[in-house]
């Protein structure tokens, strides 16, 4: 059931991201259960606490310790409008989890990987990125303004942070690997 204002209107989606709720060191494995069972009630268009429960649907969420996920999807009777909770490292209409794209940098940022190696591991050996893709993900944080040469030293700059154990805050714990490719992907182009 989702709602359209206007008659011919293509129905809204309306998607909410749950912020991580995993301890931060077992945070690769642990992102998906720990998203899994919430729900919010308050609805983001009407502002009343009014959303129930509407199921659960799979979603592909692909990384080294997860391949399809559970999210929960919620209702908002006053509203008519069904409303799908997303964990915060996975983005609708993706395959691969932000955690995977943050190995992915890792990979073939620091690590010097070509971009057919620099592919991440993944839980099933089928659902392997390519080349394009990886491409792809980048890209997104690719602009004219700076130049994706600024992304090299910036993810750089990351791994020498995080190898050193200097605290920079992110959400509700310090970077690491895992966030990365999030904090990017909301911030970037970035002045460090």
């Amino acid at each position: 059931m989702e709602r359209s204002l206007y008659p011919g209107q293509s129905p809204i989606c309306t998607i909410v991201f749950i912020p991580l709720s995993a301890a931060q060191r077992k945070l690769n494995a642990d992102w998906a259960e720990a998203s899994a069972e919430v729900i919010i009630r308050r609805c983001p268009v009407c502002s009343q606490d009014s959303i129930i429960g509407h199921g659960r649907r799979q979603k592909q969420a692909h990384d080294e310790h997860h391949d399809w996920i559970t999210i929960r999807r919620g209702l908002c009777r006053p509203c008519h409008l069904t409303i799908t909770f997303l964990p915060g490292v996975s983005l609708p209409y993706t395959h691969y989890s932000l955690i995977a794209r943050s190995e992915a940098l890792r990979r073939y940022f620091v690590e010097g990987y070509s971009w057919e190696a620099a592919a991440p591991p993944v839980k099933d050996p089928h659902h392997v990125a390519d080349s394009s893709t990886l491409r792809r993900w980048f890209q997104v944080l690719d602009s004219s303004q700076p130049p994706f040469s600024f992304l090299r030293r910036t993810v750089q700059a990351f791994d020498q942070w995080i190898q050193s154990g200097q605290v920079f805050r992110y959400g509700d714990g310090p970077l690491s690997w895992p966030t990365v490719f999030p904090l990017l992907h909301r911030f970037w182009p970035l002045r460090i």
